[in-house]
């Protein structure tokens, strides 16, 4: 497993939508991406400050909520990079 990438608010949002996550709403600085699934419905804020890369921890609590891996994210990031 590698580190975690360094990468902005913005791409991340550009990574949940490759997922199926839907843009709600924005609230002040924070994007709000949301997602139906069977259990429920996931909810999950962004922080979308600058093009500053997002804090390790607040990368991967998005990514915990989202369930997406550290392989999969940079995966995703290739594809909206090409």
């Amino acid at each position: 497993m590698g580190k975690l990438p360094q990468i902005s608010g913005s791409d991340v949002c550009k990574a949940l939508e490759k997922e199926g996550f839907v843009f709600k709403r924005q609230t002040g600085s924070h994007r709000i991406y949301q997602k139906q699934s069977e259990e429920g419905s996931v909810t999950i804020p962004v922080p979308v400050h600058s093009s500053r890369p997002l804090k390790k921890g607040t990368l991967q609590s998005i990514l915990n909520k989202a369930g997406i891996s550290k392989e999969k994210l940079i995966f995703l990031i290739t594809l909206f990079l090409q």
